[in-house]
């Protein structure tokens, strides 16, 4: 699969949830969710029960579409997940909420988790004081994120909080002096997540 460049809107109504693909719009009543919930395409076909198939492979897509991963990268995690201890789904949700531009996204610094990739690759980043340029990086517990002092990057950064309209996580925690920052308190569970997930779905389908 390859990165999505049509119309993203038409994830959400696919998934049929609001999935916070385009920042602030979603926010709003322009959001296509909000107007049209229906799945998309031109004729509505009365659809059958999904398969047994249909509904895991329905909610992995629905996790690769939320943090913006590929199939290649979806598998790396679960691999990863898989050779770790405790919970596999559990640790699965832990390794995505972890990712660089997850964390930017949900401490406000960007409007949607896209624009907090393209921030993390123009380098207006650093984590414990080192430039990160890749939106895959895994943060830990105790990071310390922080927004480059340089007047493009704290715009973006004004802009995005000035407009920001959800909560930051329980374990995240952030400053907004002149320089805004944030800390990574604890790894994330998966109660952390802001979106219904049935993990154990997604573990048995890639566990085939």
């Amino acid at each position: 699969m390859g990165r999505i460049t049509g119309p993203v809107c038409r994830l959400c109504r696919r998934d049929g949830l609001k999935l916070f693909l385009k920042g602030t719009r979603c926010d709003t009543s322009k959001c296509a969710f909000e107007r049209r919930s229906s799945p998309p395409g031109m004729v509505q076909k009365r659809r059958g029960k999904p398969t047994e198939y249909g509904l895991h492979l329905r909610e992995k897509q629905k996790v690769k579409h939320y943090y913006g991963v590929l199939e290649r990268q979806f598998r790396t995690y679960f691999a990863r997940a898989e050779r770790g201890k405790g919970n596999t789904g559990e640790t699965l949700m832990s390794l995505l909420e972890r990712r660089l531009d997850n964390v930017i996204h949900r401490l406000g610094f960007a409007t949607s988790r896209s624009a907090a990739r393209q921030f993390v690759l123009h380098g207006h980043v650093t984590v414990n004081g080192r430039r990160v340029d890749v939106p895959s990086y895994l943060v830990r517990a105790g990071d310390v994120l922080r927004v480059k002092n340089r007047t493009k990057s704290l715009q973006l950064v004004h802009a995005a909080l000035s407009s920001m309209r959800r909560d930051v996580p329980d374990f995240l925690s952030r400053s907004e002096g002149g320089v805004p920052e944030g800390r990574v308190d604890r790894l994330p569970t998966s109660e952390d997540v802001s979106i219904p997930v049935q993990a154990n779905l997604i573990i048995e389908l890639c566990s085939k």
